[in-house]
């Protein structure tokens, strides 16, 4: 591992060859003139250009819904390293900006600041770093209000609507949902200057608020989608009724408990009603958040601990995933301690204020990954099953619980 090339991380971005911007809109446009986009722009009416564009993060469809958003102008964009496999070149032509997720990158502002001041480009960034896990909003790092600060650009939140109920993380089968999406300059290059950090911190997590499932409600769209709970109970891991953990299971337009037996249904409408008995949460994110509470309370009753035996892959360029072999991972009070040939990796709670968790990734399983600067390693469990979502509800927990002692 020692010999092999690491992506080159300190290659300056590019602006978008001439000739890969009709392919973008060939690539963007019919797709979301199927779903009838509507994007509503507020207080954009003559923004200075550049800006920083920030965007929520639901699905794939996001980059062809902030291709039409900021149509006819064009962006450099931040992306995952697992996004440049097999076509660094080009993602690296089109504006692509490799980042490996939760980590702290000094090199990742200077060239946002670099796009913004001598490519004169927009740049885009999806803060929350992976893909809505129930459609509402994901922990936002600190981070963003110094960036806006010292940046002195405005900022523009791209708050989209329907993409996750497009396709859900947990299930990527499409599903046929009109898109939507709010445009809305927060934040102006004075404003940037002027206001405190904490301020510019407030705006953007106010602009950011969403839940999509009470916007499918509220707009009466419908989705008759006949397995639309299928896949369900890799979020919804713990019954709320009897409370067992990692007992869930979901098929069609239902989701049980194999412990108690307690069954919901899915209605066209994305809410959940108990078949029998009481229905203690009708809407998912209240059941998600539920179980962020329940992860809260191990936490701070110090009763928390994950050990398992784990398999190892490590990304440490784009040609592609290189398999390093078996490995321990522990994730307690103390972060993530992780141990595999060769390999000693630890991340204290405050290394990281998230986790990017993956749901059966390319057919292996559901894994976690944890990333240096030079390599982003993907881990998969091998005897417990479907608990990398409690291992993100554990990392946000203990990052705040850490925040607030440092502090």
């Amino acid at each position: 591992m020692e010999q092999i090339k690491r992506f080159d991380m300190e290659m300056k971005p590019k602006k978008e060859k001439f000739y890969l911007t009709p392919v973008a809109y060939l690539l963007s446009f019919p797709t979301i003139w199927r779903r009838h986009l509507k994007v509503n722009k507020v207080n954009m009416k003559g923004i200075e250009h550049p800006y920083v564009l920030l965007c929520t993060h639901h699905a794939f469809i996001d980059f062809k819904v902030t291709t039409r958003a900021i149509f006819p102008k064009r962006a450099t964009y931040i992306v995952a390293i697992d996004g440049f496999i097999k076509r660094e070149k080009l993602l690296r032509n089109v504006g692509g900006i490799c980042k490996r997720k939760f980590t702290n990158d000094p090199l990742l502002f200077r060239h946002i600041k670099y796009s913004l001041e001598n490519l004169k480009t927009i740049c885009a960034i999806y803060p929350e770093a992976r893909y809505s896990l129930v459609g509402t909003t994901a922990i936002l790092p600190d981070s963003l209000g110094k960036m806006v600060k010292v940046l002195k650009k405005p900022v523009v939140v791209l708050n989209m609507h329907g993409n996750y109920l497009t396709q859900p993380v947990w299930n990527l089968t499409m599903r046929k949902v009109p898109l939507r999406a709010d445009m809305t300059q927060i934040i102006t290059s004075d404003e940037a200057k002027s206001l405190s950090v904490d301020e510019i911190n407030q705006r953007i997590q106010k602009a950011f608020i969403y839940d999509e499932y009470k916007w499918q409600k509220d707009n009466k769209f419908k989705i008759t989608y006949k397995d639309r709970a299928k896949g369900l109970h890799h979020v919804l891991y713990q019954c709320p009724s009897c409370k067992k953990e990692h007992e869930m299971d979901s098929n069609l337009n239902e989701i049980w408990c194999k412990s108690c037996g307690k069954t919901y249904e899915m209605n066209v409408y994305g809410e959940l009603h108990a078949k029998e008995g009481v229905t203690e949460f009708s809407h998912i994110p209240d059941w998600y958040e539920f179980m962020r509470e329940e992860v809260k309370k191990q936490i701070l009753d110090g009763t928390y601990r994950f050990e398992d035996d784990v398999m190892i892959d490590s990304l440490p360029n784009s040609d592609g995933y290189i398999r390093l072999g078996k490995g321990k991972l522990i994730h307690d009070m103390n972060g993530f301690h992780l141990e595999g040939p060769n390999l000693k990796l630890e991340k204290e709670p405050l290394a990281m204020y998230g986790l990017h968790i993956e749901y059966d990734y390319f057919g292996k399983g559901d894994c976690i990954d944890l990333s240096t600067l030079e390599d982003t390693y993907y881990i998969y469990p091998l005897n417990q099953k479907n608990v990398v979502t409690k291992l993100h509800f554990a990392t946000e927990e203990l990052y705040k619980l850490a925040k607030e002692k440092h502090i």
